[in-house]
């Protein structure tokens, strides 16, 4: 007891000994009771003062209650008049007892404000209505009690924390004023209000959830207003973040697809109206692959995010612009007043996107190949000037990079190219030049391969390797993506088949595109495929992006459904870059969600969409798997946030089967030795 002194204390409490119930004062600074009574010490279980003072009733205090005392003290020191009844449960000495407490303000000899304990009564509570009080002090939830006026007659100690003073009124507490109106102006008998709503706390406005209940007050038996309330800002800032990356690029921060679809489709509606004219570049940069190439992808990324605020600085509208993916980025502008001003533009683009820049200190240079369409003589809608805009970008590296052309209706060579690729993919499917590679799926935690995903590849006897994003586009315009996508599967089987008896249990993947799913075939065709080769559906998974969903039509629902019921597992790949929405997972048959690469690639900016993908898949009981790993760095980050699965060139890229077997008859020699 350094502050004060227990012979102080005597005399300037002297004429209280008379009193004949518990009383005691407790220096709330020092956790300790320095004076009581006769019956303060005999519920105390004390000898003396002496010995009572010498208690450090810190030690086993929760946080809670330590909390709930310095609020005490603050009101005190406001209000030295203020008074509060609660209903306690004290241990002295290990042994709990209940009893109703007068609090008080008493101001110590130095000045410092403590607490002066009056024991009312020592009513017996059941069991029920003690723990119920006891629960009421610790909970996290906000319980407040007001008057029909707004005046608060009660709060617990959490919704006391959030409070800016103990007469804060309720139109002082919430910010919003339409809500606030809602409850304050309802003269129905019972009313529920639920909201998620501004509050002005304590700490700053903070944001809600709300139920507020119309009641009678126990003491006056007056209307009054019951009010619960849960802190859930840091969920609405994560739903926020989640949204703003579902359409942002999370390296850049500019729009994505997503945005463009949406956003800069209103901009045309609003030109249409108004009969204005708009241009869209498509901006592509040359050689960048050379640039991640040596110099490796965190130097690529470098440099796309700076070439990312050039444009924000020569364009200025954000939502002008946006990264489409890789290298490709996209201007919209307009209202024009002619082409002079695309002209001008274009210099501008190409000036500033080829000024040098430094990168891992060497001095780095790209140049644009920019490719125009025009709005509304080239296409009326969004996807017509995108389509257009890109046939001007590659024509303009057939000039020789680092040029710009105007889409023309002359420009049929692309068109032709399209359809000889096409052709040269029928030859490619009947001449087997297609073969499955396979990239394995590994448990994040013990390191085991768990699966793989089916990859198809294209050894085009003229053009060498085909890369699939060069390809997969042309099956989907052509027809042709239900017999590759038959293929694939068939291939999958067989291999899921063989592997399980030598002993490997795995589940193998396959990527459906929206195209092939839309066959009316599907169900029978890929039941017929299992069948015909011994294969297992239960250990095989189809890949399937959430375009497919967005339908949320019963024929989706129904051909999901048949597949699952067959044995079939459902992915949704590419999760959290498309529309992501709840309601996918609760209305269709979904058992795993895959992070899409970007988000690994950029695994500290992106890890709170990371972490609700993963919270969202545990909350529905879905697998989890993350794609593009290509670093123990994101490896150990996705360990933490305890995400079951992983694939990736961290651990292999795709293999032929006779490697993936090997993989796996390794995997199986380390485990037995």
């Amino acid at each position: 007891m350094p502050h004060t002194t227990v012979a102080t204390l005597e005399k300037r409490l002297a004429e209280l000994k008379r009193v004949h119930q518990p009383l005691w004062v407790y220096d709330i600074d020092e956790a300790c009771i320095v004076w009581a009574n006769a019956e303060g010490l005999d519920l105390w279980q004390s000898e003396s003062v002496q010995e009572l003072s010498a208690r450090d009733l810190s030690k086993d205090m929760t946080q809670v209650v330590t909390r709930r005392l310095q609020q005490y003290q603050q009101d005190f020191v406001r209000d030295e008049s203020a008074r509060f009844t609660e209903y306690w449960t004290v241990y002295p000495n290990g042994v709990p007892q209940s009893v109703e407490l007068l609090f008080s303000a008493f101001e110590l000899d130095d000045g410092r404000m403590s607490m002066f304990c009056e024991a009312q009564g020592f009513q017996k509570l059941s069991n029920d209505a003690l723990r119920s009080s006891q629960a009421l002090l610790h909970t996290s939830v906000m319980i407040s009690l007001y008057s029909d006026q707004g005046e608060p007659l009660y709060r617990n100690p959490a919704a006391r924390a959030s409070a800016g003073s103990n007469g804060e009124r309720l139109h002082e507490h919430m910010v919003d004023a339409s809500a606030m109106q809602r409850i304050l102006g309802s003269s129905e008998p019972e009313v529920d209000f639920v909201a998620r709503v501004h509050v002005g706390e304590g700490k700053g406005k903070r944001w809600h959830d709300i139920s507020a209940r119309r009641c009678l007050d126990a003491v006056s038996g007056e209307s009054a207003w019951l009010v619960s309330e849960v802190d859930v800002s840091q969920l609405k800032a994560t739903q926020e973040r989640a949204n703003f990356l579902a359409e942002h690029d999370t390296l850049t921060g500019l729009p994505n697809r997503n945005h463009v679809s949406v956003v800069l489709e209103q901009r045309l509606a609003q030109m249409s109206a108004r009969a204005q004219q708009g241009a869209l570049i498509f901006i592509d940069l040359d050689h960048f692959k050379d640039i991640n190439d040596s110099l490796g992808h965190e130097a690529g990324d470098k440099l796309l995010v700076e070439i990312a605020d050039r444009l924000r600085r020569l364009v200025g509208d954000k939502d002008s612009i946006a990264r489409l993916g890789g290298d490709e980025f996209l201007v919209l502008i307009g209202p024009l007043a002619d082409e002079d001003v695309v002209d001008k533009r274009i210099r501008e683009l190409k000036q500033h996107l080829a000024e040098p820049m430094t990168l891992q200190g060497r001095s780095v240079r790209v140049t644009p190949s920019i490719g125009v369409s025009l709005f509304p003589a080239d296409g009326e809608n969004i996807d017509e000037l995108m389509s257009r805009a890109d046939l001007a970008m590659y024509h303009a590296k057939d000039l020789g990079r680092n040029e710009a052309a105007y889409f023309t209706r002359e420009m049929s060579e692309a068109v032709d190219s399209r359809i000889n690729l096409e052709s040269e993919l029928m030859v490619g499917l009947n001449e087997e030049q297609f073969s499955v590679c396979f990239q394995p799926r590994i448990d994040v935690q013990s390191g085991e391969i768990r699966g793989a995903e089916a990859l198809v590849r294209w050894q085009h006897p003229v053009r060498g390797l085909v890369n699939p994003a060069d390809f997969i586009p042309a099956c989907e315009d052509s027809g042709l993506i239900g017999k590759l996508g038959r293929f694939v599967l068939t291939q999958a089987v067989i291999a899921q088949r063989v592997w399980a008896e030598r002993g490997h249990t795995l589940k193998i993947s396959v990527n459906l595109s929206a195209v092939q799913f839309a066959e009316n075939t599907l169900v029978e065709d890929f039941m017929r495929i299992v069948d015909d080769n011994g294969g297992d559906p239960h250990f095989l998974e189809l890949e399937i992006t959430e375009s497919v969903l967005m339908g949320n039509d019963q024929a989706t629902i129904g051909k999901l459904q048949a597949l699952v019921d067959y044995g079939f597992h459902i992915a949704i790949d590419d999760f959290g870059t498309g529309y992501s929405n709840l309601s996918y997972l609760h209305r269709y048959p979904i058992s795993c969600l895959k992070i899409d690469r970007s988000f690994i690639a950029q695994i500290e900016t992106a890890q709170p969409i990371i972490e609700l993908i993963i919270s969202m898949a545990r909350l529905f009981d879905l697998d989890v798997v993350a794609e593009g790993v290509e670093t123990a760095e994101q490896l150990q980050a996705l360990k933490a946030y305890d995400c079951q699965e992983y694939q990736g060139f961290y651990y292999a890229g795709a293999v032929a089967p006779d490697a993936f077997t090997a993989l796996l008859d390794r995997g199986s020699d380390e485990a037995a030795a």
